[in-house]
Protein backbone atom coordinates (compact mmCIF):
# COMPACT_ATOMS: atom_id res chain seq x y z
CA UNK A 1 0.00 0.00 0.00
CA UNK A 2 1.70 3.39 -0.72
CA UNK A 3 1.76 6.07 1.41
CA UNK A 4 -0.61 7.99 0.29
CA UNK A 5 -2.91 5.49 0.82
CA UNK A 6 -2.19 4.89 4.51
CA UNK A 7 -2.58 8.76 4.59
CA UNK A 8 -5.64 8.60 3.20
CA UNK A 9 -7.07 5.98 5.96
CA UNK A 10 -6.38 8.41 8.70
CA UNK A 11 -8.02 11.31 7.06
CA UNK A 12 -11.10 10.64 9.54
CA UNK A 13 -9.20 10.63 12.41
CA UNK A 14 -7.05 13.88 11.55
CA UNK A 15 -10.10 15.74 11.27
CA UNK A 16 -11.21 14.74 14.94
CA UNK A 17 -7.73 15.00 16.45
CA UNK A 18 -7.97 18.87 14.45
CA UNK A 19 -11.07 19.57 16.47
CA UNK A 20 -9.65 18.46 20.02
CA UNK A 21 -10.67 15.14 20.27
CA UNK A 22 -7.31 12.34 21.27
CA UNK A 23 -9.28 9.40 22.15
CA UNK A 24 -10.71 7.84 18.58
CA UNK A 25 -12.42 4.28 18.69
CA UNK A 26 -12.91 2.44 15.66
CA UNK A 27 -15.79 -0.38 15.84
CA UNK A 28 -15.87 -3.03 13.00
CA UNK A 29 -17.81 -6.52 13.35
CA UNK A 30 -16.95 -9.71 11.59
CA UNK A 31 -19.40 -12.59 10.90
CA UNK A 32 -22.93 -11.17 10.35
CA UNK A 33 -23.15 -13.46 7.28
CA UNK A 34 -22.41 -17.01 8.35
CA UNK A 35 -24.71 -19.74 8.78
CA UNK A 36 -22.49 -20.68 11.99
CA UNK A 37 -20.59 -19.28 14.45
CA UNK A 38 -20.76 -15.88 16.37
CA UNK A 39 -20.65 -12.28 15.46
CA UNK A 40 -17.82 -11.07 17.14
CA UNK A 41 -17.31 -7.27 17.14
CA UNK A 42 -13.89 -5.46 18.14
CA UNK A 43 -13.73 -1.37 19.79
CA UNK A 44 -10.03 -0.41 18.89
CA UNK A 45 -8.12 2.94 20.53
CA UNK A 46 -5.05 3.33 18.56
CA UNK A 47 -2.05 5.93 19.35
CA UNK A 48 -2.94 9.36 17.61
CA UNK A 49 0.50 9.66 15.50
CA UNK A 50 0.76 5.49 14.51
CA UNK A 51 0.74 4.75 11.56
CA UNK A 52 0.38 0.85 10.49
CA UNK A 53 1.85 0.22 6.99
CA UNK A 54 -0.62 -1.94 5.41
CA UNK A 55 -4.00 -1.85 7.27
CA UNK A 56 -6.85 -2.18 5.14
CA UNK A 57 -10.47 -4.18 5.20
CA UNK A 58 -9.23 -7.25 6.43
CA UNK A 59 -11.40 -8.77 4.02
CA UNK A 60 -9.06 -7.81 1.34
CA UNK A 61 -5.92 -9.02 3.13
CA UNK A 62 -4.18 -12.05 3.20
CA UNK A 63 -4.35 -14.39 5.83
CA UNK A 64 -0.76 -14.01 6.50
CA UNK A 65 -0.80 -10.53 6.28
CA UNK A 66 -4.09 -10.06 8.73
CA UNK A 67 -1.97 -11.99 11.41
CA UNK A 68 1.16 -9.68 10.53
CA UNK A 69 -0.85 -7.18 11.37
CA UNK A 70 -2.90 -8.58 14.39
CA UNK A 71 0.25 -8.75 16.28
CA UNK A 72 1.38 -5.20 15.47
CA UNK A 73 -2.29 -3.78 16.39
CA UNK A 74 -2.84 -5.62 19.78
CA UNK A 75 0.74 -4.64 20.43
CA UNK A 76 0.41 -0.92 19.68
CA UNK A 77 -3.05 -0.18 20.48
CA UNK A 78 -3.90 2.04 23.59
CA UNK A 79 -7.13 -0.14 24.30
CA UNK A 80 -9.22 -2.65 22.56
CA UNK A 81 -12.11 -4.47 23.87
CA UNK A 82 -13.35 -8.25 21.87
CA UNK A 83 -17.07 -8.81 22.27
CA UNK A 84 -18.99 -12.50 21.11
CA UNK A 85 -22.18 -12.11 20.19
CA UNK A 86 -23.66 -15.82 20.71
CA UNK A 87 -25.42 -17.60 18.67
CA UNK A 88 -28.50 -17.29 21.01
CA UNK A 89 -28.72 -14.04 20.85
CA UNK A 90 -28.38 -13.89 16.64
CA UNK A 91 -31.82 -16.23 16.93
CA UNK A 92 -33.45 -13.96 19.21
CA UNK A 93 -32.19 -10.39 18.73
CA UNK A 94 -32.38 -10.73 14.93
CA UNK A 95 -28.60 -10.32 13.31
CA UNK A 96 -28.69 -6.14 13.31
CA UNK A 97 -29.80 -5.61 17.26
CA UNK A 98 -27.19 -8.49 18.17
CA UNK A 99 -24.45 -6.10 16.26
CA UNK A 100 -25.91 -3.29 17.69
CA UNK A 101 -25.50 -4.91 21.33
CA UNK A 102 -22.07 -6.47 20.71
CA UNK A 103 -20.74 -2.61 19.72
CA UNK A 104 -22.26 -1.10 22.02
CA UNK A 105 -20.71 -3.88 25.01
CA UNK A 106 -17.26 -3.78 23.05
CA UNK A 107 -17.12 0.15 23.13
CA UNK A 108 -18.22 0.57 27.04
CA UNK A 109 -15.75 -2.38 28.06
CA UNK A 110 -12.59 -0.08 27.36
CA UNK A 111 -10.18 0.17 29.44
CA UNK A 112 -10.02 3.89 28.11
CA UNK A 113 -12.95 5.95 27.66
CA UNK A 114 -12.93 6.77 23.76
CA UNK A 115 -13.92 10.70 23.23
CA UNK A 116 -15.49 9.83 19.54
CA UNK A 117 -15.91 6.86 17.59
CA UNK A 118 -15.91 5.91 14.52
CA UNK A 119 -18.37 2.90 13.56
CA UNK A 120 -18.67 0.68 10.24
CA UNK A 121 -22.38 1.64 8.78
CA UNK A 122 -24.14 0.81 11.74
CA UNK A 123 -25.93 4.12 13.16
CA UNK A 124 -25.66 3.49 17.41
CA UNK A 125 -28.51 6.25 18.21
CA UNK A 126 -28.20 4.55 22.11
CA UNK A 127 -24.40 5.53 22.42
CA UNK A 128 -23.71 9.00 24.70
CA UNK A 129 -20.22 8.86 23.00
CA UNK A 130 -19.90 11.10 19.96
CA UNK A 131 -19.38 9.22 17.09
CA UNK A 132 -19.66 9.04 13.12
CA UNK A 133 -21.05 6.11 10.94
CA UNK A 134 -19.24 5.82 7.99
CA UNK A 135 -20.24 3.29 5.49
CA UNK A 136 -17.74 0.93 4.01
CA UNK A 137 -15.35 2.06 6.96
CA UNK A 138 -13.23 -0.55 7.35
CA UNK A 139 -11.71 0.24 3.74
CA UNK A 140 -11.82 4.01 4.40
CA UNK A 141 -10.65 4.55 7.91
CA UNK A 142 -7.59 3.24 9.67
CA UNK A 143 -9.23 2.69 13.07
CA UNK A 144 -12.05 0.76 11.53
CA UNK A 145 -9.32 -1.04 9.55
CA UNK A 146 -7.83 -2.01 12.98
CA UNK A 147 -10.93 -3.51 14.53
CA UNK A 148 -11.90 -5.28 11.33
CA UNK A 149 -8.38 -7.06 11.45
CA UNK A 150 -8.72 -7.83 15.01
CA UNK A 151 -12.37 -8.92 14.95
CA UNK A 152 -11.75 -10.79 11.81
CA UNK A 153 -8.57 -12.77 13.35
CA UNK A 154 -10.00 -13.43 16.33
CA UNK A 155 -13.68 -15.30 14.29
CA UNK A 156 -11.11 -17.27 12.48
CA UNK A 157 -8.93 -18.55 14.98
CA UNK A 158 -12.38 -19.84 17.44
CA UNK A 159 -13.59 -21.40 13.86
CA UNK A 160 -10.68 -23.41 13.55
CA UNK A 161 -11.54 -24.69 17.59
CA UNK A 162 -14.61 -25.54 16.47
CA UNK A 163 -13.40 -27.20 13.65
CA UNK A 164 -11.91 -30.11 16.13
CA UNK A 165 -15.06 -30.08 17.35
CA UNK A 166 -17.26 -30.51 14.90
CA UNK A 167 -15.45 -32.29 12.57
CA UNK A 168 -16.71 -32.84 8.64
CA UNK A 169 -18.13 -29.42 8.85
CA UNK A 170 -15.27 -28.11 7.21
CA UNK A 171 -15.69 -24.63 9.56
CA UNK A 172 -11.50 -24.17 9.48
CA UNK A 173 -12.34 -23.33 5.61
CA UNK A 174 -14.98 -21.75 5.55
CA UNK A 175 -15.76 -19.92 8.83
CA UNK A 176 -18.94 -20.84 8.72
CA UNK A 177 -19.92 -19.70 5.61
CA UNK A 178 -22.37 -21.40 3.13
CA UNK A 179 -20.11 -22.52 1.05
CA UNK A 180 -21.05 -26.06 -1.47
CA UNK A 181 -18.74 -28.03 1.24
CA UNK A 182 -20.74 -26.33 4.28
CA UNK A 183 -24.45 -26.97 2.75
CA UNK A 184 -23.44 -30.83 1.30
CA UNK A 185 -22.44 -31.21 5.21
CA UNK A 186 -25.28 -29.30 6.85
CA UNK A 187 -27.42 -31.76 4.80
CA UNK A 188 -25.88 -35.12 5.36
CA UNK A 189 -25.30 -34.56 9.41
CA UNK A 190 -27.25 -31.94 10.35
CA UNK A 191 -27.42 -28.41 12.24
CA UNK A 192 -24.42 -28.17 15.38
CA UNK A 193 -25.66 -26.28 17.92
CA UNK A 194 -23.21 -22.84 17.00
CA UNK A 195 -25.65 -23.31 13.57
CA UNK A 196 -27.87 -20.38 13.70
CA UNK A 197 -31.66 -21.65 13.83
CA UNK A 198 -33.03 -18.44 11.94
CA UNK A 199 -31.20 -18.45 9.09
CA UNK A 200 -32.03 -20.50 6.08
CA UNK A 201 -31.17 -23.09 5.27
CA UNK A 202 -30.21 -23.81 8.45
CA UNK A 203 -33.57 -23.36 9.78
CA UNK A 204 -35.71 -25.84 7.33
CA UNK A 205 -33.78 -28.21 10.09
CA UNK A 206 -35.39 -26.93 12.76
CA UNK A 207 -38.82 -26.82 10.82
CA UNK A 208 -38.73 -30.18 9.94
CA UNK A 209 -37.83 -31.25 14.22
CA UNK A 210 -41.04 -29.60 15.25
CA UNK A 211 -42.96 -31.07 13.09
CA UNK A 212 -41.68 -34.29 13.96
CA UNK A 213 -42.75 -33.25 17.35
CA UNK A 214 -46.15 -31.81 16.64
CA UNK A 215 -46.67 -35.13 14.92
CA UNK A 216 -46.02 -37.40 17.82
Amino acid sequence: MSTQKTEDLYRFEEELYDQGFHQICGVDEVGRGPLAGPVVVCACILPPFLRIKGINDSKKLSEKKRNELYDIIINEALAYEVVFISVEDVDNLNIYQATKKGMLEAINGLSIKPEHCLIDAMPLGELEIPHTSIIHGDARCASIAAASIIAKVTRDRYMEQMDAEYPNYGFKKHKGYGTKQHLDALEKLGPTPIHRKTFSPVSKYFSKQLSLELDI
